[in-house]
């Protein structure tokens, strides 16, 4: 049996009154793809902080390759997060750092990279995204939205981690665009032979990229299963989502 590389156990999180997180059980193993549907305010993006360490648990524990890293903080926290990459909804680039800046950001401020060294290690991961050299020492507002999402996508990659997370990598862009990302992601995840956990309302995308699919709904995991089965899952909740019917368990938040 495969050992998860990412484990949560009844993971609770809860602010004031607002319960969010009510017992997420999920694991992930190496070399596979899992993508989380779940509609606004289910905890998507509280559960990614909780695996993250961005946040602790209220309850229930968070284990990383095995080990539990629930309440470890510094340089434990820091070894787990060298092992991870990232690729945030805007693409999360900073506009006063160049191209090459960005997607090298974490060789230069945590793993003391020289920065000649550090920019050739950008251009190389650069043009796995099929982005030439002549972008480095461009700015973040002089490219396209999907131009953008593929230095988003070189720096998750730079430091060739062992779990990719992708927090709606296809959100704000074209068809066209969005398939073309997807192509990358599957790429790159699988040249490095990662776990990927992807969160999306996209279902094209999630049918794309997905190995595995689970709904996380009123803070729980309410269905798991292969992508080939998620238009017959057998549970209302999933088949309103992914058809995308106002009508159903599901209320509508307006």
């Amino acid at each position: 049996m495969t050992l998860s590389i990412l484990e949560l156990r009844g993971v609770e999180k809860s602010f004031g009154r607002n319960h969010v997180l009510r017992g997420v059980d999920l694991d992930i193993a190496p070399g596979r793809s899992l993508v989380v549907l779940g509609g606004s305010g289910s905890g998507k993006s509280v559960m990614l902080k909780n695996a993250l360490g961005l946040m602790t648990p209220d309850a229930g524990k968070i284990l990383f390759d095995g080990e539990d890293v629930t309440h470890d903080q510094g340089k434990t926290r820091e070894a787990m997060r060298a092992r991870i990459g990232m690729l945030f909804q805007s693409a999360a680039l900073f506009d006063s750092l160049t191209v090459w800046e960005n997607v090298s950001f974490r060789l230069i401020h945590a793993d003391g990279v020289k920065r000649k060294e550090a920019k050739d290690r950008a251009i190389a991961a650069l043009k796995k995204v099929r982005l030439g050299a002549s972008v480095a020492d461009l700015r973040p507002a002089e490219l396209s939205g999907g131009m953008q999402k593929r230095v988003g996508l070189a720096r998750a990659i730079i430091s060739e981690p062992d779990l990719i997370f992708f927090d709606e990598p296809t959100t704000g862009l074209d068809p066209i665009t969005a398939d073309a990302i997807n192509d990358l992601i599957i790429e790159q995840v699988k040249g490095l032979g990662a776990a990927s956990v992807s969160i999306t309302h996209d279902m094209a995308s999630a049918r794309k990229i997905a190995d595995e699919i689970a709904m996380l709904f009123e803070g729980k995991i309410i269905w798991r299963g292969p992508a080939g089965d998620i238009d017959h899952s057998g549970n209302p909740y999933v088949d309103q989502f992914v058809h995308g019917r106002a009508d159903g368990p599901i209320q509508p938040a307006i």
